[in-house]
């Protein structure tokens, strides 16, 4: 009876309380946070700003990486669930299209805060950068400059960021007057990618003189296919990047990008999450955050 009730409600073990059960320890406060590759400089800025609140605030760090495999974001938050954190954050994986595994977390009332690739199927709190308006003043910046044909490498449109970002592209084309062309626009968000793509655009009749890019592995990508096309830049093409890493200071010419501010997105998931815990913050209540983005003007750029 016990085993057909256990089963009927989805229960599963606390592996933590069976560790316990014959210890006077108590159990610590945890959060866990999804990260879709750690490797990546933004997502490691994040995990240093939500461990840096937690830490503030009395509570441990539960770190899994989906390695942008819905597969294995589904497995990470079983295993959470199985170890009893105190709340989820998260951001999708790339081909994240089905969230059962959200909503099954929420009806065992398990807290949960998306950040960056935030998930619209569900109603669950959020962290985001300003995507639309980082992308806006980034293909601005590039008219002012001199730029007429801006060409776009984005992620694939289902996720938000890439359609957010899509949109303030567009929108800053035709605030100047600069007719959209879908030639010059691509689903590419990875350095191997670009490099492949690339001189496909730079081979065409009216080639792009600038390109803006999803994120700063992708600009870096573009910027070494243009070199091996004995292009100068920014001379004859410009090139903006999303991220502000590393790479953007360590590349030659140094990468004009958009600060993300990555830490401040973790210090906010955080908070959002650990005062929904301890009921500062009404866990009904879909709370919602923007972390603003900024230019950092470098030398892919005029």
């Amino acid at each position: 009876m016990i085993q057909r009730y256990a089963q009927e409600h989805n229960f599963t073990p606390n592996i933590i309380a069976k560790d316990l059960r014959n210890t006077k320890i108590k159990p610590k406060k945890i959060i866990a946070i999804i990260l879709p590759e750690v490797v990546h400089y933004y997502f490691a800025t994040v995990l240093d700003g939500v461990e840096e609140e937690a830490r503030r605030r009395g509570y441990k760090v539960f770190v899994g990486q989906s390695h942008e495999c819905y597969e294995e974001e589904v497995e990470l938050c079983r295993s959470f669930d199985e170890i009893r954190v105190s709340g989820i954050i998260v951001s999708l994986a790339k081909d994240t299209k089905n969230y059962d595994h959200f909503l099954e977390l929420q009806k065992k009332g398990i807290p949960l805060v998306f950040y960056d690739r935030i998930c619209h199927g569900i109603n669950a709190s959020r962290v985001v950068v300003d995507d639309y308006n980082g992308a806006f003043n980034a293909v601005e910046y590039l008219v002012k400059t001199g730029c007429k044909r801006i060409a776009f490498y984005g992620s694939p449109m289902h996720m938000e960021i890439s359609k957010n970002r899509f949109n303030g592209y567009k929108d800053a084309l035709l605030k100047y007057g600069l007719k959209y062309d879908s030639n010059l626009t691509r689903i590419c968000d990875n350095r191997e990618d670009a490099e492949k793509i690339t001189p496909e655009l730079l081979a065409l009749e009216e080639r792009p003189d600038a390109f803006f890019a999803i994120n700063d592995d992708t600009a870096i990508g573009i910027l070494r296919a243009v070199k091996k096309k004995g292009l100068k830049v920014p001379k004859d093409i410009s090139i903006f990047g999303f991220s502000d890493g590393f790479r953007s200071r360590a590349s030659d010419p140094q990468l004009t990008s958009v600060n993300q501010r990555g830490q401040e997105v973790g210090r906010e998931a955080a908070d959002i999450l650990i005062k929904e815990i301890e009921g500062i913050l009404p866990a009904e209540k879909v709370n919602k955050r923007i972390v603003m983005t900024k230019l950092v003007i470098r030398e892919t750029t005029k």
